[in-house]
């Protein structure tokens, strides 16, 4: 009987440690709202780094040179890159697309 007694005892105890709700656990808002807003929920998200790295791509695509630009104008049409592995890309450029005029 006195075992019984200590055994039920110890069970209260360990019950009663286990599943002991905290004050800690009170104060956080999840425990009466589990659902964030749309802006809290960004909040703690980082931004995919490949995102970010697209975006600089982005910027960079726009900024660039334009000898740059005229390369790859010429590397996309066959012709001009054939002519630019002989006498080279601004040559290749100047003899494809320098007559061409926009207004």
């Amino acid at each position: 009987m006195r075992t019984l007694i200590v055994l039920m005892l110890l069970a209260v105890l360990v019950m009663a440690a286990t599943c002991y709700e905290s004050r800690e656990s009170m104060e956080s808002h999840e425990y009466f709202n589990p659902f964030l807003n749309r802006r809290r929920a960004n909040d703690f998200i980082q931004a995919d780094t490949r995102l970010r790295a697209i975006t600089q791509e982005r910027i960079r695509e726009r900024s660039k040179a334009t000898y740059e630009h005229q390369r790859e104008l010429c590397e996309d049409y066959y012709p001009c890159e054939i002519y630019a592995y002989r006498h080279g890309y601004p040559a290749a450029y100047k003899h494809y697309f320098g007559r061409r005029r926009t207004k």
